[in-house]
């Protein structure tokens, strides 16, 4: 069902302003871009994106999909673009990653419709594990870089960099970051260009197929390319000056800008500013125009010193006298984002500011470290587990994954020890299980395993090793919104799809596989027993659905209060947040999902569903 906003973002004609998202203004892009294919592995801050055009996509007949992951996304817009098609495929920052194998030799291919690649990068990793600046890549592979700071320029440089990639037959990559996409503003938008749905692949060996002869003509290509860009770089409107005739100035792009922007505005600060907008290949002769005159520049930018360094570089090679500072000398931080007060405070050490100290608002609240929504299965099998490990007196390593049961890492469950990236659980355990004598037990969810788990997998029954997968199915890709993935009957648009069977893949390599329904506390953790004492490599899947797109709801439950001996079972080891301790144990009837866990780990047997033997 398409929502009233949806409709607005598509309906809306050349001229209106729409009230919009970074992520929605991206989307709206795509569509005026005459995009034909669209695909994405769903990664916050970039989930929006998908969520809108899974939406909305078939009304304009834009093909879209909820790819396997980001590598596979990548080589479907990729062969979409080769083949006279305009493709847009976006990610966060880490899913480069998954997909930079590819999407550095799409750079020596080249494209023959345009090809935009979106990179919600994280800044303070606030749902990442690292904060890497994906900037890097357009040096990496030798694309083009854009870096808008707000949704309107979301807007107009998304549909620039298809035009520029289709000029120049390459892949364009456009940085935004976590306040950025998440960032809402009026957005003008512009008229919808023709979409051409179908192309024609025209075969060229010596340029799609990378064997090293043809890999050493198209890199020389790929230079004379860049070398081309670079010439219009400098007259782009997306690099503009903000003069203030001052002998100070600031170089920043991106979110960076928009705290720099306002504190000199706010503070009416003497100090120039260059916003890069187009930042690979680098405006050398702008920047080298702006330094002329100054005798310091503040150069900011989040996460790492790539400005900066191109910067000092400049400054080198032109021999012009102005002192940069930036990250690398210490006046700004080298980690996390920025705000307004740290920009700020970093000048302030070079520059008289007249700076008000902020007071922090006096609050009594309460913290609230992130816990699993009332009735997720994840907690009953992080219970159930931890139950059987108890009765075995065992202890393990646990090998974690991406997903919302990395809170396991949280207490009173413990579940969490390793983690590096999707999919890393499994071959983490294969090396725990060869280098320590230590039982492992790995946990994935169902969208990971699609994702990266199976290549893991097949190396894990190949050599031989004995550990404990745990694969923590509850129907979706719930971390980043509900998204759909290859084990469900339908793909990203909404349309019937055949559902790939978790277990089948298992049974077909041999190992052996028990499916057990978490919110069973005693069936689970007698499986749970059985495999973690039976050699070899075991599998158990724990089948149940998220409870944000589960709707069905059971009854609520009560405390008896005088079977009740507090003996905060349900509080401390099953910690589920409809459940509370004041002047007793008592149950939050607004939360509570039904699920009945807690009436089956209650030893007194004081919890009963509403109309229960209790009441």
């Amino acid at each position: 069902m398409v929502g009233d906003h949806m409709i607005k973002i598509l309906n809306a004609t050349e001229g209106d302003e729409v009230f919009l998202l970074g992520n929605e203004a991206a989307a709206r892009a795509a569509i005026e871009s005459g995009v034909g294919v669209a695909s994405t592995y769903p990664g916050t801050p970039s989930s929006e994106i998908g969520d809108v055009l899974s939406k909305i996509a078939s009304k304009v007949g834009m093909y879209f999909e909820f790819s396997t992951n980001e590598k596979v996304a990548v080589e479907v817009a990729a062969a979409a673009a080769a083949s006279g098609v305009r493709s847009f495929t976006f990610m966060k920052h880490v899913g480069v990653n998954v997909a930079s194998d590819s999407l550095v030799s799409i750079g020596y291919t080249g494209v023959e419709a345009g090809m935009v690649i979106l990179s919600a990068d994280d800044p303070s990793m606030f749902s990442s594990q690292n904060e890497q600046d994906n900037r890097h890549y357009a040096r990496f592979a030798n694309i083009p870089l854009l870096e808008p700071s707000n949704p309107q320029e979301i807007l107009d440089f998304t549909k620039y960099a298809f035009n520029l990639s289709e000029k120049f037959k390459l892949p364009v990559l456009v940085r935004t970051t976590t306040r950025v996409s998440h960032m809402r503003s009026k957005v003008k938008v512009g008229g919808i260009q023709k979409m051409r749905k179908k192309g024609q692949f025209k075969k060229d060996p010596s340029r799609f197929v990378l064997v090293p002869s043809t890999a050493r003509t198209m890199h020389k290509k790929l230079i004379k390319k860049i070398n081309k860009i670079s010439k219009i770089v400098d007259k782009s409107p997306y690099n503009q000056i903000y003069h203030a005739n001052g002998k100070y100035g600031i170089i920043t792009s991106g979110g960076a800008f928009n705290y720099a922007h306002d504190l000199v505005n706010e503070k009416e600060l003497p100090i120039s500013i260059l916003k890069l907008g187009f930042t690979y290949p680098l405006p050398s002769g702008l920047i080298s125009q702006f330094l002329e005159d100054l005798e310091k520049v503040f150069i900011i930018e989040e996460v790492d010193p790539i400005i900066e360094k191109d910067v000092l570089s400049i400054i080198g090679q032109e021999n012009l006298e102005v002192d940069v500072h930036g990250k690398l000398d210490g006046t700004f931080p080298r980690i996390y984002e920025y705000n307004q007060d740290i920009v700020g405070a970093s000048i302030g050490k070079l520059i008289p500011l007249k700076l008000e100290k902020k007071k922090a608002l006096k609050t009594h609240l309460p913290e609230r470290p992130p816990t699993f929504c009332p009735g997720c299965p994840h907690r009953a099998t992080y219970y159930s587990i931890n139950k059987a490990l108890e009765e075995l007196e065992m202890q393990v390593i646990f090998s974690t994954d991406i997903g919302c049961y990395t809170l396991g890492i949280e207490k009173p469950y413990n579940t969490a020890d390793y983690l590096l990236s999707m999919g890393s659980s499994i071959g983490a355990a294969c090396g725990f299980s060869k280098a320590t004598r230590q039982k492992i037990v790995s946990f994935i969810g169902d969208s990971t395993f699609f994702h990266a788990g199976i290549p893991p997998l097949l190396n894990a029954v190949h050599n031989k090793h004995d550990f404990l997968i745990v694969i923590l199915d509850n129907g979706t890709t719930a971390m980043t919104g509900g998204q759909p993935h290859p084990g469900l009957p339908f793909d990203g648009m909404g349309d019937e799809a055949p559902a790939i069977s978790i277990e089948s893949i298992v049974e077909a390599l041999g190992i052996n596989v028990k499916v057990i329904n978490p919110m069973n506390i005693k069936k689970s953790i007698r499986t749970f027993k059985e495999a973690l004492t039976t050699p070899s490599l075991n599998v158990v899947i724990a089948r149940y659905p998220c409870q944000l797109s589960f709707k069905a709801r059971g009854k609520p439950v009560r405390i008896n209060n005088n079977l009740c001996n507090e003996c905060l079972e349900c509080i401390n080891k099953l910690a589920c947040p409809a459940i509370t301790y004041d002047n007793g144990i008592k149950v939050d009837q607004r939360y509570c999902r039904g699920c009945t866990v807690c009436v089956q780990i209650c030893p007194e047997k004081a919890i009963k569903p509403k109309g229960g033997s209790s009441e």
